[in-house]
């Protein structure tokens, strides 16, 4: 199936947020089980929250210091290389922070540039502000569309009436594959395109499960 008969689905991530990483997978399993096209975005947990800071647990607060890393070598890698490196590089980096579990460190970083074929010296922009207002200008256009009360991720995709649907998440684990990634993927497009349709939600009982 050409690129042009899919239907494309934006999809707004942090690097860092281990819930993103689930649901990219997911989508991942989507684009081969449904006409679907992702076209990843960078949103940033750090921007979400820099005006709340005071109210976060100290614990967080470390997140967030640490956040700005990783989203900036990503927007930096976009602006510099075009859109076609950010899934890659989003895959290399969340396969080391997240799957082999090993956080978000300056080796980490090297070794996703090195894995995609993009130059170490865009690890240097972890700790430069340069193309922080195209990471705030990507990161706006995802929130937007929910509203600042969600977090990452954030989904896109044109509906059948010409009206936009977007929504945050969905929060799964481990990822779906298959037949059963395609009826989450049914099931969360049937409830977003309600007009009015908000929350469906339940405690978790536990966390991201990256097998």
């Amino acid at each position: 199936m050409s690129d042009s008969t899919r239907t494309p689905a934006d999809f707004w991530f942090d690097p860092l947020c281990p819930w993103a990483w689930m649901t990219s997978r997911w989508m991942l399993e989507v684009e081969k089980v449904r006409p679907v096209e992702v076209r990843w975005h960078v949103m940033s947990l750090a921007v979400l929250n820099e005006d709340r800071l005071d109210e976060l647990p100290e614990e967080y607060r470390r997140a967030m210091e640490g956040a700005w890393g990783p989203v900036r070598v990503v927007t930096a890698a976009q602006q510099k290389y075009g859109d076609e490196v950010v899934g890659p590089l989003y895959t290399a980096l969340g396969t080391r922070i997240h799957d082999e579990g090993r956080g978000i460190t300056p080796e980490v970083v090297l070794e996703a540039l090195d894995a995609v074929g993009l130059p170490a010296a865009l690890a240097d922009h972890a700790e430069s502000d340069t193309y922080d207002a195209e990471l705030r200008a990507s990161h706006g256009e995802g929130i937007a569309k929910v509203g600042q009360d969600v977090g990452t991720p954030v989904i896109a995709v044109p509906g059948e009436d010409g009206r936009q649907i977007a929504f945050f998440g969905p929060v799964v684990t481990p990822a779906p594959k298959g037949e059963e990634a395609a009826r989450l993927w049914d099931g969360t497009l049937m409830v977003a395109s309600i007009p009015g349709f908000y929350e469906i939600k339940r405690t978790r009982t536990k966390g991201p499960d990256f097998s």
